[in-house]
């Protein structure tokens, strides 16, 4: 693999004017954060809390364009089974359940609009800093479970420099609780599709030292027919403070998860019974079975009160069973172990009005195994060795320099040198296919913030976008024989504002963002006609991703301790090829043209009760805009009631039992005979329960 200069670069973004500059590197009066309230256990909160309050305040008062917090505690007061509940009011960011029990199809800011809903690239995945998504960018058999998940970063497109991120999506950290921040409990959940949800959370605190342990088990028969899932997982991290200026954490997980693929339909299918399965699924027993180890580390050390020093690794190895295709032409069943080792190191200083962080990313991700031929229940033989690998190297640096009491210009770049080799022998004849390619490239970015008074703020960025193809990509490029693919590249321009304003015993937030990106070589897949469930990859010349994302919300005081708390998020997407010689201007497949979602909460002493709503437009299940999928509306209630340490909960989905797809199967051309469509959740009722000891 080839290597570019990066230290080179780092070497001389760090010679800043930085020397001369006095006045502090944060400003006094930085807005307030709408979402997040950093909370400590009765032990009392660490140094480490502490630096993750203000890394939580930094994130989003400090980025120059859409960064959302995600509060876990707020999630455990709704029914929350994968990462669209998660990320369901974070805009920008499409996220659609139904394919599989844990899985979500998942988009931000339109990365990842094609026929590898396996795929899930172009957004980095993160648990507190270290890599999940593998070295290769992809997001294949990834597991973060949301029962796991203290607080969420949600940092879209280029607003995930911090994480030495150039990718179309930007970056998602998970951000794992500690027995410091999170009481030990019971906590479970049942309800529709024969739904049983349960875990324990055990901690303990002494002096410098402090240990987690969570316990968790789920089964479902889902919503529609051979969609069972049975899953079993652990996880558990361990804390040493070692004096004032050093503390170290240790990270263990282990997940099984086997999960039945009831696949897609035809609209006639879907229209007659949505709660049916494809039947080849059933026929051949399609599966998505995976098992995951994962062992991180992270140490903190504190030179000094202006100089830190994060240094962390990680390493998951991911056993895949998945047969995904049989009939009686072809058959294809996946066996791999993946294997991800990830590395990072992150060095931060403040020097005067200049908050410096230069950081590096290390990975490397290895695929073995076989394609298979087999028969349902019985025999099976291997038809193409597998043996992947992929490397990334990624160092960055971002200063945020307060140059004025009310301005800060936000400046850095990222350098990216990775590699990618998929190669695939075919048993019968010894065949070889070896696409392999180098990558290299810099990738500024420039903002200004504007503190325009003490809770409001305007913003503005232009940054580089940079993303190398999959591995996944490289195997099903259209043209087949040793061609690599290019990497996407392109720019992006932000402006946006956000705010928090107290209005007497009321306060409200708004957080909005419009953006603009024109892409060279974005990398688009679509069924492949010759072998349904299997992809075909390509470059394209020129595409556009524009859209505006707003998140608003209030706490309106109606005297006696009581409350209305709205919540409205909304995403206006555009995005379209740019005079492209086969599809002209036509629309990206896949994702709404708008999604609306909200909820208005009444509140009093520990109750809440009140609707949800949301409000999807239609799309196009094709690149010709021929099969265009309508939109739905669908409305839900919810409701919970907490005491000192209990709490409980009810959630009804789907009020009206809309029928509605949740996710597609992009083509190039789509007919109405084509099986493509995966339904949405019927009506569906939740309720859990939570007891804190």
């Amino acid at each position: 693999m080839k290597h570019m200069p990066c230290a080179a670069l780092i070497g001389a973004l760090v010679l800043l004017p930085s020397a001369q500059a006095q006045t502090p590197s944060t400003p006094a009066s930085a807005p307030q954060l709408p979402a997040v309230t950093v909370s400590a256990s009765s032990e009392g909160a660490d140094s480490g809390a502490q630096q993750l309050q203000q890394q939580l305040a930094t994130e989003q008062t400090a980025t120059p364009g859409g960064v959302t917090l995600v509060d876990g505690e707020e999630l455990k007061q709704r029914s929350v089974t994968s990462l669209a509940d998660v990320l369901r009011y974070v805009p920008g960011v499409w996220t659609a359940a139904g394919t599989t029990g844990d899985g979500a199809f998942l988009s931000s800011r339109g990365s990842n609009l094609d026929a590898t809903n396996y795929d899930g690239n172009g957004i980095k995945l993160l648990q507190d800093g270290l890599p999940v998504t593998a070295a290769d960018g992809n997001n294949h058999n990834r597991a973060l479970d949301p029962q796991a998940m203290r607080y969420g970063i949600v940092a879209r497109g280029a607003n995930a420099l911090a994480y030495g991120a150039s990718t179309l999506g930007g970056a998602i950290d998970f951000i794992t609780p500690t027995a410091r921040d999170t009481d030990s409990e019971v906590a479970l959940q049942v309800g529709s599709h024969g739904l049983r949800q349960g875990s324990v959370t055990v901690g303990a605190v002494n002096g410098g030292f402090d240990a987690l342990v969570t316990a968790e088990a789920k089964q479902s028969e889902g919503y529609r027919e051979h969609m069972a899932q049975e899953r079993q997982s652990l996880y558990a991290n361990a804390g040493w403070q070692l004096g004032n200026d050093a503390q170290t954490r240790f990270y263990a997980s282990y997940i099984h998860n086997d999960q039945e693929l009831p696949g897609a339909l035809t609209r006639a299918q879907w229209k007659d019974d949505p709660e049916q399965a494809n039947a080849s699924n059933v026929t051949g027993d399609y599966r998505y079975n995976v098992e995951t180890w994962r062992l991180a580390n992270k140490t903190v050390l504190a030179l000094d009160a202006d100089r830190s020093l994060t240094v962390g690794f990680s390493y998951e190895v991911q056993q895949l069973y998945h047969p995904i295709v049989y009939s009686q032409f072809f058959s294809l069943l996946i066996d791999t172990e993946q294997r991800n080792l990830g590395g990072m190191l992150r060095y931060q200083q403040r020097l005067g009005a200049h908050d410096l962080l230069a950081g590096l990313n290390l990975g490397r991700t290895e695929v073995e195994g076989g394609n298979y031929r087999y028969t349902p229940g019985g025999s099976r033989s291997i038809s193409t060795r597998v043996d992947n690998q992929g490397e990334s190297t990624e160092l960055f640096l971002l200063d945020r320099w307060q140059f004025a009491p009310r301005w800060t210009v936000v400046y850095g770049a990222q350098g990216v040198a990775a590699s990618r080799e998929a190669r695939g022998v075919t048993v019968s004849n010894g065949a070889v296919n070896n696409p392999k390619g180098d990558y290299e490239s810099v990738n500024p970015r420039a903002g200004l913030l504007y503190q325009v008074t003490s809770a409001a703020q305007l913003y503005t960025s232009v940054s580089r976008l940079y993303e190398a193809p999959t591995l996944y990509e490289l195997e099903d490029d259209v043209r087949g024989g040793d061609t690599a693919l290019d990497a996407m590249e392109g720019t992006v321009l932000e402006i946006g504002t956000r705010s928090t304003q107290p209005a007497g015993a009321s306060k409200w937030h708004w957080d909005v963002s419009v953006y603009y990106a024109k892409l060279r070589n974005e990398i688009l897949s679509r069924d492949d006609p010759a072998s349904p469930g299997t992809s075909l990859s390509t470059n394209v010349d020129h595409t556009i991703h524009a859209g505006i994302e707003a998140a608003v919300g209030a706490s309106v005081a109606l005297g006696g301790g009581a409350s209305i708390a709205p919540l409205l998020s909304l995403t206006l997407n555009h995005f379209k090829f740019d005079g492209d010689s086969l599809y002209g201007d036509n629309d990206l497949p896949a994702a709404p043209k708008y999604v609306l979602k909200g909820e208005v909460l009444y509140r009093q002493a520990g109750f809440f009760a009140g609707p949800t709503f949301e409000v999807v437009g239609e799309r196009y299940a094709d690149f010709e805009n021929s099969y265009q999928v309508d939109g739905y509306t669908l409305v839900g209630l919810r409701a919970g009631l907490s005491g000192k340490d209990w709490e409980v909960f009810g959630e009804l989905r789907n009020l009206t039992d809309e029928n509605y797809v949740s996710v597609l199967t992009v083509k190039d051309q789509a007919a109405t005979s084509d099986a493509i469509l995966t339904p949405g959740e019927s009506r569906s009722v939740y309720v859990g329960a939570r007891l804190k000891f």
